[in-house]
């Protein structure tokens, strides 16, 4: 299948937003989980101590999901030849740009969406610590009253 071509609007629009979906999928894991945290660490160690500048610029790549997306999509319009309102190198540009900004909000809300759920996760807890809690004062005030009272529960 060939991207579609500058006469083809919804078909581009469709390619835009899916082809930004695994643009943002690979930055995000690539500098947000733990399956490469030992490689992300060791980049922003050097993104700090680095003496040449060019190196410093590099390896800090890896550890912002801004700054990788701008990759990653260059690498997808290398693989999908995708070209965004006119043909060409300019279409190319535009698409570029166009893909790396909706790769951006897809994965501003991904955070936001985790933050909620983490938020949620942690009252959640929170209540079944205080339920616990409420238990155990509960059974040990009713095992106190009955050894005041004399009485077996």
């Amino acid at each position: 299948m060939t991207p579609p071509t500058s006469d083809q609007l919804w078909q581009q629009i469709v390619w835009l937003f899916v082809l930004a979906v695994p643009v943002a999928c690979m930055a995000w894991t690539v500098t947000h989980e733990e399956v490469f945290r030992e490689p992300r660490e060791f980049c922003q160690k050097c993104s700090q101590s680095c003496r040449n500048l060019a190196a410093r610029k590099f390896f800090y790549l890896f550890t912002c999901e801004y700054c990788f997306s701008h990759y990653v999509t260059a690498l997808f319009l290398v693989i999908t030849r995708f070209q965004l309102l006119l043909d060409g190198w300019r279409g190319y540009l535009l698409s570029f740009f166009a893909t790396v900004f909706v790769a951006n909000i897809y994965m501003s809300l991904y955070s936001r969406l985790r933050v909620d759920i983490r938020s949620e996760k942690a009252a959640a807890d929170l209540k079944e610590t205080e339920k616990k809690v409420k238990e155990q004062v509960a059974d040990s005030g009713d095992g106190a009253e009955s050894a005041l009272t004399g009485k077996s529960a």
